[in-house]
């Protein structure tokens, strides 16, 4: 494999030290971009694009050609792995993610087999792959899956949800059932993560967007039990590297000193939860990524810039941030506007680090 030639974004993972703060942001490749809505129509729908790597590969790497992001992130979706048990994803316009057959009983959960990334996901990793080739070393790429909970309720909703009626009832009615599922999922993740980082993804994030919609009791169960299977059964170096895994709970800022126990390396962080103060929660033991509100995309270049000043100053001096936005870019925001958040990042940060420390 080629040399890294920015390696920033690791290097924060790993709380070591940085000239400037690394930035890249969820759904970087994305309808924001008139480049990746000329790509997907070239494709026929979304589904053609996850599945194709070379077009995978084109538009994970079409936001690295406008912006100087410190990572590129394997283009893909979280609901690869219910595809492959057999469930038929497709997408509605307007409507989001689908599935053909749902679960609904133990004994659909008992028929479900553990995917084999290269057998039945054989196309995410030739994109990982393909994307590695042409990245030639110029950032780093994360890899990444849905948690085993959020997962789930897609699984038993059919679908999106708002309130996850049909889950919840599965979690409370039978918890024994729910606990196979999220088992089952959680060793999925494990071979599906793993499967990437073997064909070059050399960080991975996993993404709870669902589990704060949990209560507290029920997430320390049913979501984060399963993510701390997850964090000790991954490769944690690979390449001679170390494998930096990331855990984003959206609205998970209640939990946080339960996540960094987890023996993840870093903590995503939504804009709900104060940077400073997530900071004195959790010490040293993890990094932190986040947390602009995408939504300040929106807003002039000024007052874009000046959230990043106000982020960078609550986190303040020293190693082990990323920054981030707290949730995806929205598919409406200006990519100028994208532009000028990634450069106050670059620019704004160098303040809070010492050039002296690193090498």
């Amino acid at each position: 494999m080629s040399e890294l030639k920015n390696d920033r974004f690791l290097r924060a993972l790993m709380r070591q030290p940085v000239d400037v703060t690394p930035v890249w942001m969820m759904r970087q490749a994305g309808r924001y971009l008139p480049e990746y809505r000329e790509a997907r129509t070239r494709a026929g729908d979304f589904m053609g694009l996850c599945t194709n790597p070379e077009m995978a590969c084109e538009v994970t790497l079409q936001p690295l050609e406008r912006f100087p992001l410190d990572a590129a992130i394997l283009f893909s979706d979280i609901l690869t792995i219910p595809d492959a048990m057999g469930l038929g994803l497709y997408f509605e316009a307007g409507e989001g993610p689908r599935f053909r057959k749902r679960i609904d009983t133990a004994a659909d959960i008992e028929a479900l087999n553990v995917p084999d990334p290269e057998q039945d996901l054989g196309y995410v990793m030739n994109a990982v792959r393909t994307i590695r080739r042409e990245l030639n070393g110029r950032v780093p790429l994360i890899g990444f899956s849905g948690s085993p909970w959020t997962l789930a309720t897609y699984m038993v909703e059919g679908g999106s949800s708002k309130d996850f009626r049909k889950t919840k009832a599965m979690l409370y009615d039978q918890p024994e059932a729910m606990h196979l599922l999220l088992d089952k999922l959680a060793d999925s993740v494990i071979s599906y993560l793993n499967g990437q980082i073997m064909a070059g993804a050399q960080a991975v994030q996993i993404f709870d967007t669902w589990g704060g919609n949990l209560s507290a009791d029920a997430y320390q169960k049913f979501s984060l039990a399963y993510m701390r299977k997850i964090v000790s059964g991954l490769i944690r170096e690979n390449d001679g590297r170390k494998v930096p895994v990331i855990l984003f709970t959206k609205n998970g800022g209640l939990w946080l000193e339960s996540i960094a126990d987890t023996g993840a390396d870093a903590l995503g962080l939504d804009w709900t939860m104060d940077m400073g103060v997530a900071r004195s929660r959790v010490g040293s033991k993890v990094a932190l990524q986040g947390n602009m509100d995408p939504t300040v995309l929106y807003a002039k270049p000024e007052a874009i810039r000046a959230e990043v000043a106000r982020i960078l100053a609550s986190y303040g001096k020293g190693n082990g941030h990323v920054f981030n936005l707290g949730h995806g870019i929205t598919p409406e925001v200006d990519p100028a506007h994208a532009g000028a958040f990634i450069e106050a990042v670059h620019e704004l940060s160098a303040i809070y680090h010492d050039p002296s420390a690193i090498g």
